[in-house]
């Protein structure tokens, strides 16, 4: 093959499309090098979903550079999915911001956008941490900047030597890397965009899928104390969502999310801008945007509880029941769950459509609406049953002629409790205050299991760890469902309950919740329990207490 000296907008593509498929080859390895308590999701595939999105919005572009570069810029800034995605759409920006005016790209040009593309990411991450993919995209503009006016081959390998250094040092720069044995998995990912690009120049292999990290287990750390990282563990939810606001607007925002979060990037411009934050205070982490402009497409993900909730909702999307016919109401309800057992229970109260969904795989505007149109009344009701699809179900409203109003459930026992005040010949604001009250009423818990060594109030917390949550907090630690679940209870009952549901879900055995109710019989025996089969994934019990 002859070596390319230049790359037009035809060449470009071939690499972003390259790209898009070594970070879909390398995906599962590059997820692999997650090493933080709470991981950001997993990296390779929060890469790869961010280039198919570049790659899709390609297939509609112009044939020229700038129209090329338009559809990257835009394809990355509205794909980017999670903190690496979102830092990559930056670097895609600042790439095809540079090569945008000129047909044809050369050593010298390539450098300079790596250069502007490495100091947009810089620019774009609320506090910069090195050591990570932003050291690799750094380091390799240096190497390009510092091959002077050479071939575009010759710059392309400069920055691919550079950036691969840079990730070899990468555990030197952050202990928690050092400690899992591993180098930095957004950097590994972004190199595979100049082996693309190599791949394009002179036609040199991808790298082969390191078999030996595909099938090695994923790498835990243990607590390192309160160094730059520790805090990821403590900050339970990712933010994310589309801002259309002012871009001098953005300065201030960001000093807002400063006070709220970590692992904050703000990319975009000329009035739209992708925001990611870390933060245990979602309803901020919204309002901020709120008061500037227009926040669109949030998704809210529980990092603790993602790769395994995203399988089981994937498998009961795959094959969902068939809705029963349904007699026209005056208001309607909507839920949104997980698990046979509770479908079947929601039905019974009188639910008309039960949308999948939960934690990590939130339920969309467009989902949510859809039921919405479906079920046959004017006025409708919608459960939510987690806090992080609160903000998703309260945009349904202003998208359809029907009066929809959501009563705030934060979970599976407060949506059953608001049920029992659900009158379907009832107006819908009769009905949302009558069951947003008896929701208001219940105390609410659930036990799961840790994916990751960390630390709480409770004490440390063990990969495999049963771990015991009320609303606010991690209430106990303990070795078994059971015994997370007494340490749980005995923080939630007072003395001044009666009744204790207890939803089974996967993962519960007869001989732990009869461990439960002797526990509950023995220590407060005024309190009467009701044990449901839910078959819900992740949370062995939960609980709600009246």
């Amino acid at each position: 093959m002859t070596t390319l000296d230049r790359l037009d907008a035809s060449d470009l593509r071939h690499v972003i499309i390259g790209f898009r498929d070594a970070l879909r080859l390398h995906q599962e390895g590059i997820n692999r090098l997650n090493v933080y308590p709470v991981p950001d999701g997993d990296t390779g595939t929060n890469m790869a979903l961010t280039l198919e999105s570049v790659v899709a919005e390609l297939d509609g572009a112009g044939v020229d550079m700038a129209d090329t570069c338009k559809a990257i810029g835009y394809g990355a800034l509205m794909g980017a999915r999670g903190n690496s995605g979102v830092i990559l759409s930056q670097i895609m920006r600042g790439l095809t911001a540079t090569l945008a005016p000129h047909e044809h790209v050369d050593g010298p040009k390539m450098a300079e956008a790596l250069t502007v593309a490495a100091a947009g990411a810089y620019e774009a991450v609320g506090n910069p941490v090195e050591g990570t993919i932003l050291t690799v995209v750094r380091c390799a503009a240096e190497g390009a900047t510092a091959a002077g006016d050479v071939a575009l081959v010759d710059v392309l390998d400069a920055a691919l030597t550079a950036g691969a250094e840079a990730l070899a040092r990468t555990p030197e720069l952050l202990p928690v890397l050092a400690a899992a044995g591993v180098v930095d998995a957004g950097g590994t990912g972004l190199l595979l965009f100049l082996h693309a690009a190599l791949t394009r120049v002179d036609g040199r292999p991808m790298p082969e899928v390191d078999p030996a990290l595909v099938a090695a287990p994923t790498p835990v750390i243990a607590d390192h104390g309160h160094d730059d990282h520790s805090g990821l563990a403590d900050l339970r939810y990712e933010v994310m969502y589309l801002l259309e606001a002012p871009d001098d607007a953005i300065p201030a925002f960001k000093e807002v999310w400063a006070g709220i979060g970590d692992s904050i990037v703000v990319v975009g411009g000329d009035g739209l801008f992708n925001c990611h934050i870390h933060t245990d205070d979602i309803g901020p982490a919204i309002e901020a945007a709120i008061e500037i402009g227009k926040p669109m497409k949030i998704r809210v993900t529980d990092l603790l509880e993602e790769v395994e909730e995203e399988r089981w909702v994937r498998d009961a999307a795959s094959a969902p029941e068939p809705d029963p016919e349904m007699e026209p109401v005056t208001t309607a309800v909507v839920a949104v769950a997980t698990g046979d057992g509770i479908k079947r229970i929601f039905r019974s109260l009188g639910v008309h459509q039960v949308i999948t969904g939960g934690q990590s795989m939130n339920p969309s505007t467009a989902q949510l609406r859809e039921a919405v149109e479906a079920v046959p009344a004017d006025h409708v009701v919608i459960l939510p049953n987690n806090k992080n699809i609160i903000a998703v179900a309260e945009q349904v409203d202003a998208t359809t002629d029907k009066t929809v109003l959501v009563v705030p459930t934060r979970g599976i026992p407060e949506g059953f409790a608001a049920l029992l005040a659900y009158d379907p010949e009832a107006p819908g604001d009769t009905n949302a205050a009558g069951m947003s009250e008896a929701a208001a009423n219940v105390v609410a818990g659930e036990v799961t299991r840790a994916v990751r060594a960390s630390t709480c109030e409770a004490g440390p917390i063990a990969e495999g760890d049963f771990i015991g949550i009320d609303r606010s907090a991690i209430r106990s630690v303990a070795g078994s469902a059971a015994d997370a679940a007494t340490g749980l209870l005995a923080v939630l009952l007072d003395g001044s309950q009666e009744i204790l549901t207890v939803i089974e879900g996967e993962g519960a055995s007869d001989a732990e919740t009869r461990r439960i109710t002797g526990w509950l019989s023995e220590h407060h025996p005024g309190v009467e329990p009701e044990v449901h089969h839910g078959g819900q994934p992740l949370y062995p019990y939960l609980f709600g207490i009246e």
